[in-house]
């Protein structure tokens, strides 16, 4: 039976038993003592109707307060209706709430079954107020301890800064555990609630192991590489075509490809150096004589093939290491030369940029990258066309070697490109690093 059924039967109810009820108690009054038993009965009647209305209205309230609400209704017409609809919606608020706690159970069992750590935290007073047994082992939190601040686990100071933030997208990364020296953690910081935040902490000391490990090897494997490298490129030197005619084909293509492989060294080297993630020297840069010399070096490269045109709207100075900024622009400066038709355009420029840093731009004419390869592009050795990469003379290092450096500097690299029209590869600095 519907709500609005429900209710009007029960008015009905009322009304024809309070008309019958007054019929008879009015008539009474009026065969006894005339008009005035009429007027009696009626104040009668109603100050008894009133009187038992809030005696009901008393003991439901008492009902309610004592959560002992019957499950049958005691009263007949609109209290019955009351009672009925109030004990309704208390077995589905009842269900309701079985429902949340098994749910919330059900929450909890997973998060305490996760391989990660997982804090939830207060961010008004900071304290931990829930965490799993992962956690606990990782930041030695003894299950004893129900008011634990966060920061009194971690004291770093970059933990604070970054928790303060509540940047979602940017995890805090290597950071020393509380509990074991040896261990490094990364923190990721989780939508939770308006009050809560969810902290989850994970485990990156094989990781970083690992990734030590293979930069040690292509270091030392690249280091061993340069002596027989240097070696043989000498005794090509050595070798006079003039005397070996027949010889000078050969000679020529085992220059190139010594030379390649010597590139191809430096660039090993020179990104594992970089990934050490070891600290840049900070200098101030002139945009000036920076542009002056990737131009020189463009059209060096460039053989009057292309038409390059230098903008220097900034002309100011940028803080960093001048060796790895250049290495990082030349690298693009050269990447749009040789991927730029002969008779291609290419713009070099630095600019003001909207947050109040500086902007330097390499944009070319020449042959665009699918939008699906974009995403892939600083990943060492990743070429879109194997062959016109090994035809062009690339090492496939140069982009990875560009987002490293740009990191080390809080940059960032935004490529744009359209296939058959060309690209642009914009290195984004914060305003920190203008001078």
């Amino acid at each position: 039976m519907g709500k609005a059924t429900l209710t009007a039967l029960a008015w009905h109810q009322s009304w024809i038993l309070w008309s019958l009820l007054y019929l008879a108690v009015l008539s009474v009054g009026y065969l006894q003592f005339g008009w005035l038993g009429v007027l009696w009965a009626w104040a009668l009647l109603a100050t008894l109707q009133i009187l038992r209305a809030y005696s009901k209205l008393a003991r439901l309230l008492n009902d309610l307060e004592s959560r002992t609400l019957k499950h049958e209704p005691s009263a007949q017409g609109v209290w019955a209706a009351l009672e009925t609809l109030i004990i309704r919606r208390n077995r589905e608020n009842r269900q309701r709430i079985s429902r949340l706690v098994q749910m919330l159970r059900g929450y909890r069992l997973a998060a305490g079954a996760m391989p990660e750590g997982a804090l939830v935290v207060n961010r008004r007073t900071l304290f931990v107020i829930w965490s799993n047994k992962v956690a606990k082992k990782m930041l030695g939190i003894s299950p004893a301890d129900d008011a634990v601040r966060l920061f009194e686990l971690f004291r770093q100071p970059q933990v604070k800064e970054w928790f303060s933030a509540s940047n979602l997208d940017q995890p805090l990364l290597n950071i020393e555990s509380p509990n074991e020296a040896a261990t490094n953690l990364d923190l990721y910081l989780l939508p939770y609630t308006a009050e809560f935040s969810l902290v989850v902490l994970r485990d990156s000391t094989k990781m970083r192991k690992l990734e030590q490990v293979r930069s040690d090897f292509v270091a030392n494997v690249s280091h061993e590489l340069r002596t027989p490298l240097t070696v043989i490129h000498g005794y090509l030197e050595l070798i006079e075509q003039q005397d070996n005619p027949e010889l000078q084909t050969i000679i020529m293509e085992m220059q190139k490809q010594s030379h390649r492989m010597n590139h191809l060294v430096e660039d090993l080297l020179n990104l594992s150096r970089l990934e050490s993630g070891k600290e840049l020297p900070e200098e101030t840069i002139q945009s000036s004589s920076l542009l002056n010399t990737l131009e020189q070096e463009a059209q060096a490269l460039s053989q009057n093939r292309h038409h390059i045109t230098v903008i220097n709207e900034f002309n100011g100075a940028l803080v960093g290491s001048p060796k790895d900024v250049h290495s990082a622009f030349s690298n693009l400066v050269s990447n749009a030369v040789r991927y730029t038709p002969t008779g291609g355009s290419i713009i070099i420029g630095m600019l003001h940029n909207d947050a109040g840093g500086v902007d330097f731009s390499v944009k070319d004419t020449g042959f665009g990258i699918p939008s699906d390869h974009i995403s892939r592009l600083t990943e060492r050795f990743y070429r879109i066309s194997t062959s016109r990469s090994r035809e062009l003379g690339g090492t496939g290092l140069g982009l990875s070697i560009c987002k490293h450096v740009l990191n080390l500097h809080q940059a960032e690299l935004i490529i744009q490109s359209e296939p058959g029209k060309g690209s642009t590869f914009t290195c984004r600095f914060p305003k920190k690093r203008v001078a």
